[in-house]
């Protein structure tokens, strides 16, 4: 193979099955094949040219491909230039029942006829999100709600989006989940771990979470540990003593984070306080 080609795949380590593609590709062409999986591709450089359902497609950079499980496709660069595209492979059990779920329907239904190439800037983020969530290894928080995201763009682009309804109070179930997270938040803990301690479906209760507390249940994870790492601080810890304590990838994760809700570094943080 041409060293001008790189083909990078990186394999979740908490969604089963979910495969991110990382390519730069000159002198290659697919041969025409289908896939098993849903197929989610941004064209980040270049252009991409590919026949699938019978048409021949040309995706330049910032377009979106998709293909459903089965699509025919093949796929080149255009132009003879270099193109450069990442790519998300997701098995149908792990979609419909998000697709299910976004458009508010208890049961699965038929899933969407994803149209081939689209524009859409708010599903390329998803996709790119979900992309980094992958190879950078975040937790299974983080890529099950990335998943989920990009469930809901698709199910808002096939116009089957139904918007959160009302709830009239806070739900007790709720507040479990919520204890739960205030005692788990150092582990690696998932949506699936905190659902069941509301004894609610995954994605239900990914919803309801998001709908009564304004926040998802990712975030509100990270908002504890934020807190805790505040807490340390003002016992006299240093931050990088926190990083792998608290769940962060690394220091500059943390840093990050803490500015977002305190206006500033957790060394900047420590250095403030009055001793």
């Amino acid at each position: 193979m041409s060293q001008d080609n790189q083909f990078i795949f990186a394999h979740s380590q908490h969604l089963a099955s979910l495969t991110a593609l990382r390519v730069n590709m000159t002198a290659f062409r697919y041969d025409r094949h289908a896939h098993e999986e849903y197929s989610f591709g941004v064209t980040l450089a270049g252009r991409q040219n590919f026949f699938c359902r019978g048409g021949f497609h040309s995706s330049p950079a910032g377009s979106v491909i998709q293909f459903n499980p089965g699509d025919v496709h093949d796929g080149h660069a255009g132009d003879n230039a270099s193109l450069d595209y990442a790519m998300l492979y997701v098995p149908p059990h792990e979609l419909t029942p998000l697709f299910a779920n976004a458009a508010g329907e208890r049961a699965t239904q038929t899933a969407p006829l994803l149209p081939s190439l689209v524009q859409d800037g708010e599903l390329s983020a998803c996709i790119l999100a979900l992309v980094q969530a992958v190879r950078g290894r975040a937790g299974s928080i983080e890529q099950e709600f990335a998943l989920y995201r990009l469930a809901a763009r698709v199910m808002q682009q096939a116009g089957r989006f139904e918007p959160d309804g009302r709830v009239s109070r806070v739900d007790r179930l709720l507040l479990q989940a919520r204890d739960f997270i205030h005692a788990h938040f150092q582990q690696d803990i998932s949506l699936a771990d905190i659902s069941a301690a509301a004894n609610l479906s995954k994605y239900h209760f990914l919803r309801l979470f998001r709908q009564q507390l304004g926040i998802t249940p990712h975030q509100y994870v990270i908002n504890c540990r934020v807190n805790a790492a505040r807490r340390a601080l003002a016992c006299g810890e240093s931050a990088q003593d926190l990083v792998y304590r608290y769940g962060f990838t690394d220091l500059s994760h943390l840093n990050r984070r803490f500015k977002r809700i305190y206006g500033m570094t957790p060394t900047q943080y420590s250095a403030s306080l009055i001793r």
